[in-house]
């Protein structure tokens, strides 16, 4: 593809900016249009779907206990692989916008056995943490395989069946590690689609340029929210934020809860099948410096929701109209798991019942990146505590 071919499109009023496009995402892990799927089918001890922060953990993990990469030719026992959908390392962390540096990253994005290193805290999140990726697969010789998509993932006698665009495998366990940035979510409001101006998630966001002289309704109570607000108020004519709660401030030194105090807010949800709350809403938003600076410059003055979309703008609860020309929506993701739709997982609540990492009742089949291990942290203790379990239940010693 052509550099130019990358750019941004140009926008007409009433344009949404389309999830899913290249310039925007990462492909998704459910990708029937994809073409032929090979016949080649290959069996193998443990597959990991996914090489973000949480699948080169799982590798890790595994290496350290002895297991060796798939090869053609080698036997079931004691191999692993890795299947990413990306063309090379990164995970979500290469579509992530420019203006995110590593001083917002918080130092929480060190893999096991090999720190990220020092790094000036204005480089790029986007550039920095793909190359630590990078370097991580070469340092441990990870057995990634690239770009492949799963298709689906269903129950078969001694482990599951993967079908995915580079052949199917046999797998006696499956640690999956898709993360969410290929399910962007947007709740429904009444008049959702009759929005004149233009319509983006956080997922494709670029920077406070695309805002300028603009009225910008910003929609979420999360970090992302709270960093667009902060580059797009110098630069827009107006913003306005809108949230279902009022957000909740934590002075904490700028460092997140640990992974264990996570694990405990959010763990008694997914153990009952209910569906994760985000790590927000168990962390609150901390109080960094720059968040300080827009505070006091009144970036973050809160309104409640509003009751619905018009052609040019929002009703507030107040019943007045707040005039936009862009409404971004920074509205969090939902777990992609589409291509683990054929195991019926999802309870009548619509989460997925948990034991730990291990889906309820089903030891072989571990989520990471899912609840309680939905953060940098959690996927490091999350990938140990996985590899640990699989390891007594195959008997792999």
């Amino acid at each position: 593809m052509s550099e130019s071919a990358r750019q941004t499109p140009a926008l007409s009023p009433g344009a949404w900016i389309p999830s899913g496009s290249d310039w925007g995402t990462h492909p998704a892990w459910l990708d029937t249009s994809a073409g032929p799927t090979s016949s080649e089918l290959r069996t193998i001890d443990v597959l990991v779907i996914g090489a973000g922060q949480a699948g080169l953990a799982a590798a890790y993990e595994l290496n350290r206990r002895g297991l060796r990469g798939f090869a053609d030719g080698t036997s079931l026992t004691g191999t692993y692989q890795v299947l990413d959908a990306e063309v090379r390392p990164g995970g979500a962390w290469q579509h992530r916008w420019q203006t995110l540096t590593m001083a917002t990253v918080n130092d929480i994005a060190d893999l096991p056995g090999m720190p990220v290193g020092s790094h000036d805290p204005q480089e790029q999140a986007s550039r920095v943490i793909p190359e630590y990726f990078t370097d991580y697969e070469e340092a441990f010789d990870l057995p990634v395989m690239r770009p492949v998509l799963v298709h689906s993932v269903t129950r078969e006698e001694g482990g599951y069946l993967v079908r995915t665009s580079a052949g199917s495998w046999r797998a006696r366990a499956i640690i999956n590690c898709t993360g969410t940035w290929s399910r962007p979510f947007i709740p429904y409001y009444p008049g959702l689609h009759s929005f004149a101006g233009i319509q983006m998630h956080t997922q494709d966001y670029r920077g406070p340029s695309q805002f300028e002289r603009q009225r910008v309704a910003v929609v979420g109570g999360g970090i992302s929210a709270t960093q667009h607000l902060a580059e797009i108020a110098p630069v827009a004519k107006s913003t306005a934020w809108f949230t279902r709660r009022e957000p909740q401030w934590v002075e904490s030194g700028g460092r997140l809860m640990s992974g264990l105090e996570v694990e405990r807010a959010v763990r008694e949800r997914v153990e009952m099948g209910l569906r994760p709350l985000s790590v927000v809403a168990a962390t609150g938003l901390l109080i960094t410096n720059p968040v300080r600076e827009a505070l006091a410059a009144g970036v973050y003055r809160r309104r409640p929701m509003f009751t619905r979309i018009v052609p040019d703008g929002v009703i507030q609860e107040s019943g007045r109209l707040w005039r936009a020309d862009t409404i971004l929506w920074a509205t969090g993701f939902r777990s992609e798991l589409r291509h683990l739709a054929p195991l019926r997982l999802r309870t009548k609540h619509g989460g997925v019942m948990m034991t730990g990492t291990a889906v309820a009742g089903e030891p072989t089949l571990h989520l990471i990146g899912y609840g309680p291990t939905a953060s940098t942290v959690g996927a490091r203790w999350g990938a140990r505590r996985a590899v640990r379990e699989l390891w007594e239940t195959l008997e792999l010693d």
